[in-house]
């Protein structure tokens, strides 16, 4: 059966008796609290997960074999969510609920590809989406976002922008959805492509669309440090920035990640950014992460850091975790927050 809730726990089942598994193993973040062993009872399998500050979460089950292991969806789970690494079985605790805007009307869009040039040594492939009724000549904000396609198609980034204009909450605007080709060494704070995107990349799209106000940069997890450092280079041309579970790799807490290649690189930059005391061209800063997560202590130095610095930023805590659908839910209202500061509100 799915799983349910009962007290202060929820119960996972797999119901197969089949003599030949020998252990079932829930898979799901390692920020989650818990056992992930199953126990056999006379109907199958089953495990108890202390219930947390989550409203959802994402998993599947590893099922063994002997030497063979298996990796299933819940298969008596009918919910399941696309995320980066595939699809997973998903449960909804009392109090979620997926954004307003999914279902509100929407303005109709138009997809144009492009590709920005500049030092990286492959171009940057950016599909920007723009308002059917809206001219490539008349004047609209920009939001640019790092890791743009898988954004749209997990987190439905152009959906909202659509929404929000639709029933006035944000003006008119078009989103530049910035591919990653080599996403590792891009989105670690690669000096070429931040000039890139910060020089001849905001270069090309002004050129190609008239932009109206301060260009506004979003992205999640390694695309939420780059929405920082591309939003610290660019300022002023660049006003407003929204940072999703943002990887801020520090050694006093990110010392699991030490093994990846650019950590570094990222633990230098994100150091000389907690360094800094003031800066000449305050951004307005949005940033979300999972409040159990294991961003979520260097997402509050960073915070804390960009505020001292003379930033404008506010953090939300949400009880979801480093997925999609956790970044789709707060877009409204922490990105929205940010577009109506730097943008103004529609008319």
């Amino acid at each position: 059966m799915a799983p349910t809730l009962i007290d202060d726990h929820l119960r996972f089942r797999l119901d197969d008796i089949d003599p030949a598994i020998t252990a079932v193993v829930l898979q799901c973040e390692r920020a989650v609290p818990g056992p992930r062993e199953f126990t056999r009872d006379d109907a199958g399998w089953a495990l108890d997960l202390p219930v947390t500050s989550l409203q959802r979460l994402e998993y599947r089950f590893a099922v063994g074999r002997g030497d063979d292991i298996d990796v299933v969806l819940d298969p008596a789970n009918p919910l399941t969510v696309g995320t980066a690494f595939g699809d997973r079985s998903v449960v909804e605790l009392p109090g979620y609920a997926p954004p307003w805007w999914l279902s509100a009307p929407a303005v109709p869009g138009r997809l144009d590809p492009h590709t920005l040039t500049g030092e990286t040594t492959h171009e940057v492939p950016v599909t920007v989406w723009i308002p059917q009724d809206l001219p490539d000549t008349e004047p609209a904000p920009l939001l640019l976002v790092h890791d743009g396609p898988e954004y749209d198609q997990l987190a439905s980034i152009t959906t909202y922008s659509a929404a929000l204009i639709a029933t006035g909450v944000l003006p008119p605007h078009r989103v530049a959805l910035a591919a990653p080709v080599i996403r590792d060494a891009w989105y670690s704070g690669s000096p070429q492509y931040l000039r890139t995107i910060a020089a001849t990349g905001l270069d090309g799209l002004g050129e190609r669309y008239a932009v109206r106000g301060p260009v506004a940069v979003a992205g999640a997890s390694l695309g939420g440090l780059t929405a920082v450092l591309l939003g610290l280079l660019a300022a002023p041309r660049v006003g407003g920035v929204y940072s999703q579970s943002g990887s801020f790799f520090q050694v006093r807490h990110d010392l699991d990640e030490s093994g990846y290649p650019f950590f570094g690189r990222i633990s230098r930059l994100v150091q000389s950014v907690l360094d800094m005391r003031e800066t000449q061209h305050p951004l307005v800063i949005g940033m979300s992460c999972g409040a159990i997560e294991e961003n979520m202590a260097n997402n509050r130095d960073m915070a804390a850091a960009l505020r001292r610095a003379g930033h404008t930023v506010e953090l939300t805590e949400v009880a979801d975790l480093h997925n999609y659908t956790a970044w789709r839910d707060a877009l409204d209202p922490g990105l929205t927050h940010v577009l109506r500061t730097v943008w103004g509100e529609s008319d």
